[in-house]
């Protein structure tokens, strides 16, 4: 199963490389990174599949369990700050496995001159993220580094939610034929925090999007069967998410750049910058694979959360074929042509979860 992860190109050189800004932005070079240091010295069954959570079974049900660990700037954006966006993250990643959210622990590594003020905004945001998610934090651990060490702030959060019974999303579940949806518009944390790191003026409603899917997620387990896996396409975006899915699956994705929804204000600084919006973060928002004859029913009920409510059909997985690579990622774009959707070796946007 590890063979089928294996990247193309180079191996890591173990003895003489460095780690570089690329190792921690979600693209090519974090999953080389992943593949032959970190999965070979902890592997096991839990941690195998390589998912956003660990599930496991304890007495009184199944269990997902997930760690992060946060190093935005700037700290404060148009929509969040570094306290929710810990909170929010580590929710996303259990309920990609459809686990509703119980206990939260949080970490915090403090500079030397970090201001007390942003301190008690930062921990405020985390506890009502906290409270409005249902989920209680129940253990902590404060360091502090030497001025200049630790640029401000840097947050770990770790969660462990409750699977409902007879529950699997996992990607090795993916068919020839299951369809692809998106909860709503891509780029928008991306776009939001880049701007506010750059300075941009713009007379615009841009902001992040930060927000717990874990409601939107029992919404679309509710409408009944059919969902196969779900991911929070964060680092990387929509593009890395839909290459990682095609190479677990060994199958080709198409999707159609006009059923992909996207902001003006997200174009125009993507634009600007020359970054495909395909790529930047999202911090609110859900990929979903369904089966064929579920993917109607599962988008109304998605259309019905104010979490889903720009929810659109964006492709589907197809079948073997010569025009498409085994495990690639194809785009019918807005021109009527097609264009591969890489997998890029870095992210362009780094320290932007």
């Amino acid at each position: 199963m590890s063979g089928e992860r294996t990247m193309t190109g180079p191996r890591l050189d173990l003895e003489n490389g460095r780690i570089e800004m690329i190792h921690g932005n979600g693209g090519r070079a974090s999953a080389k990174l992943v593949e032959e240091i970190l999965l070979p010295a902890f592997d096991n069954e839990w941690l195998h599949p390589l998912g956003d959570q660990a599930r496991f079974d304890l007495p009184g049900g199944r269990f997902a369990m997930t760690t992060d660990s946060y190093v935005i700037s700037p700290l404060f954006f148009p929509g969040g700050d570094i306290g929710s966006l810990a909170v929010h993250g580590t929710v996303n990643d259990l309920a990609m496995g459809g686990a509703q959210p119980l206990y939260l622990t949080t970490g915090f590594i403090l500079e030397e001159g970090f201001p007390l003020s942003d301190l008690v905004r930062i921990v405020r945001s985390m506890a009502m993220a906290a409270k409005n998610c249902g989920a209680a934090l129940v253990a902590g651990d404060t360091k502090v580094v030497e001025r200049g060490k630790g640029d401000g702030i840097y947050i770990n959060t770790a969660g462990i939610g409750q699977i409902p019974d007879g529950l699997t999303l996992d990607p090795s579940g993916i068919s020839p034929g299951d369809v692809l949806l998106i909860s709503g518009t891509i780029g928008d944390h991306g776009a939001a925090v880049l701007a506010a790191r750059e300075g941009f003026r713009l007379a615009s409603t841009l902001r992040s999007d930060s927000a717990p899917l874990h409601s939107l997620v029992q919404t679309m387990m509710n409408s009944g069967p059919g969902l196969v896996c779900l991911r929070d396409p964060t680092r990387g975006g929509v593009a890395s998410t839909l290459n990682e899915w095609a190479r677990t699956s060994g199958l080709p994705i198409e999707i159609r750049e006009e059923g992909i929804p996207v902001r003006e204000e997200v174009r125009g600084v993507s634009e600007l910058l020359g970054i495909d919006p395909l790529y930047l973060a999202n911090e609110g928002k859900l990929l979903a694979v369904c089966r064929p004859e579920a993917a109607d029913r599962i988008l109304s009920a998605m259309k019905t959360h104010p979490l889903g409510y720009e929810a659109a059909r964006i492709g589907m997985v197809g079948k073997d074929s010569s025009r498409i690579p085994v495990g690639g990622v194809l785009m019918k774009t807005l021109m009527g042509g097609t264009r591969m959707v890489d997998w890029l070796l870095g992210d362009p946007l780094p320290r932007i979860c």
